[in-house]
């Protein structure tokens, strides 16, 4: 009899549902996709829907049922704050009270009922657990990783009140060793940043990543001298007189402003200077504690393995550096690092550590002598991890496809899988942007293949158009690039896997193009250099040379590898664009009807829906777009 745990994550941000049977993850996936509320962070009661359709269940036969933290003791760190910075800190008291009160103080009744199906009265009846947030973010990231044994390093905002912990897993047990904990945080100090120079906190900060590029870190001094203090073993001590985030509804106040010479930036108010000047000076201090938070898990461990999570882990740049700068042969990052990820920790967390169950190999997995950076080599697990390249969501047929786009009169080709492949590699060369809707939709905020907007990364007019007329998103922020894995080393200073896209690495110094002298170009200035080609590749080149990475196995998505194999067989590149199939302030698309609707709002030139071909020229207008446009609120 197979035995069945649902995690769950809820009720602060991208809440999300995990169902694992017998250890193996059958299905995860966060709620904003259903419900289209980015990031939403109410109980998960569609993802949680989905998770026992995809497993074939009801309700009634889970055997246990996980949460990712301990809501008393999270309450306990919030009255304790209250209390400690009273009078201050009233409103934010009031504003949260009421909800703890009502609900997050009684998470099993809640959880309970969300769980009843109100149209049979069938309901859970089982245990319900309660996971630590460190101890879910730490289980996500090693137990699905292709290590036996690796050192552990979570970093985020807070759980309970740890805000990054350092520990070991072997075989089916988690160590954790050594925590920090609130209000000194990586995570919300980066997050204070985010909210001064403009951008929202929990979704913002990847644009901080990406403007810091076209800054130089002036502030590094400033900060280091007045806000922080960064030891050797990465564990950090902040100036609270600069950071209202423990009494108030804001991260920072005038305190900041006053040291920084100027108020925080307006959200969509003009970027200067400043801010990406900040950016820069903000990313050199994450990465900094980064490599010495993994150099010390590193020396307390003595593994030479590393398993990182937490919202920090969504860092790339700083991934990037801790792979190249670090002491560890391989790392492995969870792709749904950040709190939706906690779902999925907490359910393997169950499986292993309470009914304290071994380990199973990937299906794929296979051992290998590999040379790696730090002698001797040793036997590890093939590049499988237990992660199913994280298409973990829900799927569509080509009966259920076909049938939705008859049933509204959608003029699209029916092609076969080998012909679908030459063709979006045609249209891709010929520079039309693509829409594809393949299998699974991923689980975490990366699309890697099956809900993915696609191009040619050789195109330089690429990235402004994609920025502008399909994202409508800011023009600095970079694309990434997908690239067949067996190419990478021929392209970027990779010679490994990043299949989550959380890596960043160089282009090759063969591909790119000399800088100007100075390396400015006469007349531009910060995120203007963008639109100055860098390298053969300047859709996905960012002005430090450096890109995102999405190494592409066939194995793990066949549909995907084949596009862009046939895109190299026709133009000798390995390299398309890929970003998430979405508009800025929407989460990413779930169903066709999700898809098709993006796809007429947008300058998208073709549609691919599983086997069918959608090209704009031949839709119908949408009525609704004009209106859509007008009312359109980016976040």
């Amino acid at each position: 009899m197979a035995t069945r745990i649902l995690g769950i994550s809820a009720y602060y941000h991208d809440s999300a549902a995990c169902l694992v049977e017998d250890g193996r993850i059958v299905a995860a996936a966060q709620e904003e996709r259903f419900t289209r509320k980015k990031h939403d962070a109410g109980f998960p009661s569609r993802a949680v829907e989905y998770c026992l359709r995809e497993a074939g269940i009801g309700v009634d036969q889970l055997d246990l049922v996980g949460f990712y933290e301990k809501p008393i003791v999270k309450f306990s760190r919030l009255i304790e704050t209250y209390i400690a910075c009273a009078p201050r800190g009233l409103k934010s008291y009031l504003t949260a009270l009421p909800l703890w009160l009502s609900e997050k103080l009684w998470m099993s009744d809640d959880i309970r009922t969300h769980l009843e199906d109100a149209a049979t009265g069938v309901a859970y009846t089982g245990e319900i657990l309660f996971g630590e947030h460190h101890e879910s973010h730490a289980a996500s990231a090693f137990y699905p990783s292709p290590f036996e044994q690796a050192a552990i390093v979570t970093m985020d905002g807070v759980g309970e009140w740890a805000t990054s912990s350092i520990g070991a897993g072997r075989g089916n047990d988690i160590e954790l060793l050594r925590e920090l904990r609130f209000p000194h945080s990586l995570g919300l100090l980066y997050s204070a940043f985010t909210y001064f120079t403009g951008f929202r906190v929990n979704s913002g900060e990847y644009k901080v990543m990406g403007l810091a590029p076209y800054g130089e870190p002036k502030y590094v001094k400033l900060i280091k001298d007045h806000l922080i203090e960064i030891r050797d073993d990465g564990s950090l001590w902040m100036n609270m007189e600069y950071f209202t985030y423990p009494s108030g509804l804001t991260m920072t106040g005038g305190a900041l402003e006053r040291l920084m010479g100027g108020p925080a930036r307006q959200p969509e108010s003009k970027l200067t200077q400043r801010e990406m000047d900040l950016a820069r000076s903000i990313q050199d201090i994450t990465e900094e504690v980064m490599l010495k938070m993994t150099a010390f898990a590193h020396r307390e461990t003595g593994l030479r393995d590393l398993c990182l999570a937490g919202g920090v882990a969504l860092n790339c740049v700083g991934n990037g550096r801790i792979l190249r700068d670090g002491p560890f042969d391989q790392i492995w990052i969870q792709p749904a690092a950040g709190d939706a990820g906690g779902s999925l920790g907490v359910a393997m967390a169950l499986w292993h550590r309470h009914l304290e169950k071994p380990r199973i190999s990937p299906e794929s997995a296979g051992t290998w002598e590999r040379p790696v950076k730090n002698d001797p080599p040793y036997t590890v697990r093939k590049y499988a991890d237990g992660m199913s390249g994280s298409y973990l969501g829900p799927s569509f047929s080509e009966t259920e496809v076909g049938e939705f786009l008859a049933d509204n009169n959608y003029k699209a080709r029916h092609v076969s899988r080998p012909v679908l492949a030459e063709e979006v590699a045609g249209f891709i060369a010929a520079e039309k942007v693509v829409g594809l809707f393949l299998g699974r939709m991923e689980f975490g905020p990366r699309a890697l293949g099956g809900r993915s907007i696609v191009g040619d990364a050789r195109s330089p007019k690429m990235q402004s158009v994609m920025n502008l007329k399909i994202k409508f998103r800011e023009s600095f922020r970079p694309f990434a690039p997908a690239v067949l894995r067996e190419r990478v080393h021929e392209w970027f200073e990779l010679d490994g896997d990043s299949p989550y896209m959380l890596l960043v690495a160089d282009v090759q110094p063969r591909h790119r193009l000399p800088k100007p002298a100075g390396g400015v170009v006469d007349g531009l200035w910060g995120i203007e250099q963008l639109n100055v080609p860098r390298s053969d590749v300047p859709a996905i080149t960012h002005v430090d040379y450096s890109a995102r990475i999405q190494t592409v196995r066939r194995e793990t998505n066949p549909d995907y590898y084949d596009i862009i194999n046939a895109f190299y067989r026709k133009t000798g590149c390995p390299v398309i664009v890929n970003t998430s199939f979405n508009v800025r302030g929407e989460p990413i698309v779930c169903t066709p009807e999700d898809a098709y609707r993006c796809f007429m709002r947008t300058n998208m030139d073709v549609l691919v829906l599983e086997n069918f071909i959608l090209e704009k020229a031949e839709q119908a207008p949408i009525a609704e777009n004009q209106a859509w446009r007008e009312e359109f609120v980016l976040d």
